[in-house]
């Protein structure tokens, strides 16, 4: 019997964006990105710098409400569309929309999942994945579509780095924003692997002992963001990179200072500077190992003239360039 791909709830909509004209010399990104079908056919080439990338949004923020922050996240996936599409367009792949899918009624592990099922379809057609979330449980729904590829069921070594004031690795009765990786750490053990989680920019005062107790039992590798240097990171992330094969990001804006993120679930007081994360964006990048990534947590109800939006566009140009 013939499976069914996976596909978002709701399909692309048409991109926007200031137009300049038509040639290839005025191109932006609203006149690059073309809707994602499954006829789409995989580019040759299997490293990241030359796979077709695939946006596909998590409308989610069910996550953030069951940790008891403030909700709104659900609304990120347009409003990184619309930074990105007045954006130029200079990547030398092309970049698709598979559409989003939606998380109603709190059925947030439903969502999930078939986000998960979108993902590794997309992965094992041999594209580079793109997730816009959603609340930091969009996390989770990443983790099930690489895990569930067969990139990593194959063996490679997969490592999760994530940009984040937070662990997120609260051992919660119920599934949010703050257990994603604990889940991931629960999912890999079951699975017979232990999980390789590295993060940039923790706030020793927004994470309890218990939090950072769970963190060295899982041998979680971590930076205080008081120690973000730029040599620091490079050398941290460089360190992560020696010990993986693939990597899947996940870029909690909330790793950024209140001043350059403000519209986000958690506003950081101290943060880690922009320029340190976009570089460790173009480490990533150049790495070779990127297999998918994903940008959580902007609220864009408290966005202050899409300032939040505009850091997350920057940040997925980068890391697709």
């Amino acid at each position: 019997m013939e499976i069914s791909p996976a596909v978002a709830d709701i399909r692309p909509t048409p991109w926007t964006g200031r137009f300049d004209g038509a040639g290839d010399e005025h191109r932006r990104w609203w006149q690059a990105v073309a809707p994602h079908t499954p006829a789409v056919a995989a580019p040759g080439g299997t490293d990241a710098g030359s796979r077709a990338a695939v946006v596909v949004g998590f409308r989610s923020d069910e996550g953030v409400r069951r940790n008891k922050g403030r909700i709104g996240a659900a609304a990120a996936p347009e409003a990184i569309r619309q930074a990105l599409g007045p954006l130029a367009f200079h990547l030398d792949r092309d970049v698709f929309d598979a559409g989003d899918v939606v998380v109603e009624d709190g059925s947030l592990e439903a969502g999930q999942e078939r986000a998960g099922r979108v993902i590794s379809e997309l992965l094992d057609a041999g594209k580079l994945t793109v997730l816009l979330g959603g609340g930091h449980e969009t996390a989770f729904a990443s983790y099930l579509g690489v895990a569930g590829s067969e990139a990593v069921k194959s063996g490679k070594r997969l490592g999760v780095l994530n940009l984040d004031a937070h662990f997120d690795l609260r051992d919660d009765p119920v599934p949010s924003s703050g257990t994603p990786f604990l889940q991931m750490a629960r999912a890999e053990a079951a699975a017979g692997r232990g999980l390789n989680y590295a993060v940039v920019g923790i706030s020793e005062p927004n994470n309890t002992r218990t939090l950072f107790d769970t963190a060295d039992r899982l041998g979680v590798k971590y930076l205080l963001d008081e120690d973000c240097s730029a040599a620091a990171v490079q050398d941290f992330v460089a360190s992560f990179l020696d010990g993986v094969d693939l990597v899947y990001l996940t870029i909690d804006l909330d790793v950024l200072p209140a001043s350059v993120a403000p519209g986000v679930s958690a506003p950081a007081a101290y943060g880690v500077p922009l320029h340190v994360i976009n570089a460790v964006c173009k480490q990533l990048g150049a790495s070779g190992k990127l297999l998918h990534l994903d940008v959580a947590e902007l609220n864009p109800g408290f966005d202050i003239d899409s300032r939040t939006a505009k850091v997350a566009a920057r940040l997925v140009n980068t890391l697709l360039g």
